[in-house]
C-alpha cells in the first residue's frame, strides 16, 4: 500500500470513528451536545467528515476543560465515584481490635448559621435512557460527616415530638452494641462543638445546645436515656449501627429511627444487613449490590467514611412518618407501604425526599455507622430550580419495573410527570440554555 493510500484509509477510519461517536453522544441526549447541529445530506462527503472529526474532538477537549474549571470553582471537594477501600488483614470474624484512630478535630462550618445556611441542593439523579442499581459510593472528608443547617429547628422539634410518642418504638439499643452506642455519643460530643460552635458548646460533663437550652450530660451514669436517642437529638440525621457476629454478618443492633417516612425500626431491628434490604425487596440487591456492601463493611477502615445519595417521592407534608401510605402502625400482609396508599394525589401534595448517607467504622469498638440525613422540600419548590424537571422527569422515565413498584410510581407518575414536563417546557421558552447544564451542576447536586 502506498503512502497516499494509507493515509487516505487513516483518514477515512478517523473520520468514520469520528461520525460513530458523534452519533453515539447525541443519542445520548448529553446537555453539552443537545445544542450543536450539523448539515444534513453531506454525511458522506470527506469534507463534511473531516469537519465532524474536528467537532468532536474539540468537544471533547472542551469538556474536559469545562468540567475541570466546575470543579475548581464550584467550592465544594470533588470525590471519586468510587472509594479505594483496600482489604484489610485477616482478622476472626466477630472480634475487633481496637484502633488508635481519633477522629480529627474539624475545622469550623464556614459562616454557619442556624436562621441563614439553607440545606445543599443535592438533587441525586441523572439522565436515562436506563437506571442503573449501584451503590453510588463516594468519599467524604472526616470534617463533612455531619450537615447541619437552617432546617434544624423542624428536625429538632418532629425528632422531640416523635421520641415522647413513640420513642421505645423509634430507638433502641441491644447489649452487645451498647459501648458502640456510647463511643457514638462521645463522638459526636467532640464532633459538634468544633464543627458547629454557635449551635454547641462543650462542657466539663458534655455538652450544650446553645439555641434549644439543652444540656447533656454524658458522664453520668446510668445515662438520662438511650444513647441512640441523645444521639438523635443532636443532629437532623436517624442513626443506626451495625455490628459483626461470628458468622461474619453485620447485625443491626442500635438505632434511633426517627423521621423514616416509609420504614419502621421494629420491621429491621436485629436484622443482619442482607435480609434488612431483601425483606424490603430493595431491587436487584442480590444480583447487583450484596456482595459489593459485604466487602464494604469487611474492609470499612476507622480512618475512611464514604456516602451515598438516594430519592424518593412522598405525597404528604410529614417528615417523619408519609401517612399517606398507611398509619404507621398498620400491619396490611406482614408490612405498610405503596400498595396502601391513595393514587393521584394533586401535585400540591408532592414532595421531593433526599437521602445522604454516610458509613463509617467506630474504632475503640469496630460497630459500623450509618447516618441518614433526610432533605425533604415540596415538588414545587424543587422544579422552579434550571434543569431540573427536565432531568428529574427523564430519570423517573428511565425506571424499571422493580424501581418503579419500589418507589410507588403508579401512585404518583402521572401526576408528577406532567407537571415537570410543564416546567421543563416553561424553562426552555424563557430561553434555558440545555447545552450549559454540565457548568452549572456536577453530580450529586
Amino acid at each position: 500500500m502506498s503512502g497516499r493510500a494509507v493515509t487516505d484509509w487513516t483518514i477515512e477510519r478517523v473520520c468514520n470513528h469520528a461520525k460513530e461517536v458523534y452519533e453515539g453522544i447525541k443519542a445520548s441526549g448529553h446537555g453539552f451536545w443537545r445544542g450543536i447541529a450539523l448539515p444534513q445530506g453531506r454525511e458522506n462527503e470527506p469534507s463534511y467528515l473531516m469537519l465532524l472529526a474536528v467537532v468532536v474532538l474539540g468537544g471533547v477537549v472542551a469538556f474536559s476543560i469545562r468540567k475541570r474549571n466546575i470543579q475548581k470553582s464550584t467550592g465544594r471537594p470533588w470525590t471519586p465515584t468510587a472509594p479505594r477501600l483496600e482489604k484489610g488483614q485477616a482478622r476472626e470474624f466477630g472480634k475487633w481490635t481496637p484502633s488508635d484512630f481519633r477522629m480529627p478535630t474539624p475545622d469550623p462550618y464556614p459562616d454557619w448559621s442556624i436562621e441563614h445556611t439553607k440545606p445543599l441542593p443535592y438533587r441525586p439523579f441523572r439522565y436515562g435512557p436506563k437506571y442503573h442499581v449501584t451503590m453510588g459510593l463516594r468519599s467524604v472528608k472526616q470534617e463533612d460527616w455531619i450537615e447541619l443547617d437552617n432546617h434544624f429547628p423542624r428536625f429538632h422539634a418532629d425528632k422531640a415530638r416523635r421520641i415522647a410518642e413513640r420513642g421505645e418504638k423509634l430507638c433502641v439499643t441491644a447489649p452487645e452494641a451498647y459501648p458502640a452506642a456510647v463511643e457514638l455519643l462521645e463522638d459526636l460530643a467532640e464532633y459538634l462543638p468544633a464543627r458547629y460552635p454557635s449551635l454547641y458548646k462543650r462542657t466539663p460533663v458534655g455538652l450544650d445546645n446553645v439555641w434549644s437550652g439543652e444540656s447533656f450530660d454524658l458522664v453520668k451514669r446510668p445515662l438520662a436515656e438511650d444513647p441512640m436517642q441523645i444521639c438523635a437529638r443532636l443532629v437532623q440525621d436517624d442513626l443506626a449501627v451495625m455490628i459483626e457476629k461470628e458468622d461474619g454478618q453485620y447485625y443491626f443492633l442500635a438505632g434511633c429511627i426517627v423521621l423514616p417516612g416509609f420504614w419502621r425500626l421494629g420491621d429491621k431491628f436485629g436484622m443482619p444487613l442482607s435480609e434488612i434490604h431483601t425483606s424490603g425487596d430493595v431491587p436487584e440487591f442480590k444480583e447487583k449490590l450484596e456482595k459489593g456492601m459485604t466487602n464494604l463493611f469487611r474492609r470499612l477502615k476507622p480512618e475512611e467514611m464514604v456516602a451515598r445519595h438516594n430519592y424518593f417521592f412522598q405525597v404528604d407534608d410529614d417528615l417523619g412518618w408519609s401517612w399517606s401510605v398507611g398509619p404507621e402502625d398498620s400491619n396490611v400482609n406482614g408490612h405498610v407501604g405503596w400498595s396502601t396508599a391513595e393514587k393521584g394525589r394533586a401535585i400540591d401534595h408532592h414532595h421531593f425526599r433526599s437521602e445522604r448517607q454516610t458509613l463509617r467504622r467506630l474504632p475503640k469498638s469496630g460497630g459500623v455507622v450509618f447516618t441518614i440525613r433526610t432533605y425533604f422540600h415540596p415538588i414545587r419548590e424543587v422544579a422552579e430550580e434550571d434543569y431540573v424537571p427536565g432531568r428529574l422527569a427523564n430519570a423517573v422515565r428511565s425506571w424499571g419495573d422493580d424501581v418503579s413498584r419500589y418507589k410507588g410510581k403508579e401512585r404518583y407518575g402521572d401526576v408528577l410527570l406532567e407537571y415537570l414536563d410543564k416546567k421543563h417546557e416553561e424553562q426552555i421558552a424563557r430561553g434555558l440554555d440545555l447545552s450549559r447544564e454540565d457548568e452549572v451542576r456536577a453530580y450529586p447536586y
